[in-house]
């Protein structure tokens, strides 16, 4: 194994990467597997391809990118055969806005030669999602859904709910609404007055007793993002 895979349910597992300590999601159902983002680099996604197939004997057959930042989206060129879902804002800045993700992963240290081998292997998603849209993808006996719940993070943040049965709690992937390793990310791409509420909408479709994954950082539980979505409402809110 490249990667040190954790397993939350028996359907479902996350690693999380050294660079940036981005937060990888993989959901298997009887006949399909489901990856939740895919870091920087084709070498980062390629190691996690092997895992995926060490771990669950099947390639990645359905791909969400979370939201458009570049360690969440660059290593999405690799899974060449999966079908990709994001946000329509997502497939606009994949397609159109690459010399932004490029001088973003070069901001942050990312080799150059490898963010160029990854943005010229990027295409673009098959699936884009609106606005406080959602889809449910059915793996096999595990219908996942994917939604847009609001702004936050970014105008465009999606997250990705497994549901729970009598072996185990409702999971849910929240991207970067949710970070465990530092306070919330805040910077021009973020909906900051809408974050909050967000929040409650995301608490609300994981319910109390769900394990709730951020994008950054170990597993949460409900009462940590009650407390992040405090944070933002003291801090972030403006003042009248």
């Amino acid at each position: 194994m490249h990667f040190d895979w954790e397993e939350l349910t028996d359907n479902v597992h996350r690693c999380r990467l050294p660079f940036l300590d981005v937060t990888v999601g993989l959901v298997q159902g009887r006949s399909a597997t489901l990856l939740v983002d895919t870091g920087t680099t084709l070498t980062e996604a390629q190691a996690i391809d092997a895992d995926v197939q060490q771990i669950g004997a099947r390639r990645v057959t359905h791909l969400v990118l979370t939201h458009k930042h570049f360690d969440h989206v660059l290593g999405s060129g690799d899974f060449d055969q999966a079908q990709i879902y994001c946000a329509a804002e997502v497939f606009d800045y994949l397609t159109s806005a690459t010399d932004q993700l490029r001088d973003d992963a070069l901001r942050y240290g990312a080799d150059v030669g490898e963010v160029d081998r990854a943005i010229a292997a990027l295409r673009p998603p098959q699936h884009t999602i609106g606005n406080a849209g959602s889809t449910v993808v059915d793996l096999g006996a595990l219908p996942v859904t994917i939604a847009h719940l609001g702004g936050g993070h970014t105008t465009s943040d999606l997250v990705v709910v497994v549901p729970g049965d009598d072996r185990g709690p409702v999971v849910v992937f929240s991207g970067d609404l949710v970070e465990e390793s530092g306070d919330p990310a805040i910077d021009a791409d973020s909906d900051v007055a809408a974050w909050p509420a967000t929040l409650d909408r995301l608490l609300a479709v994981g319910g109390p007793d769900a394990i709730y994954v951020p994008g950054h950082g170990s597993v949460v539980d409900a009462e940590f993002v009650c407390r992040q979505r405090d944070w933002l409402l003291r801090w972030c809110q403006p003042k009248h």
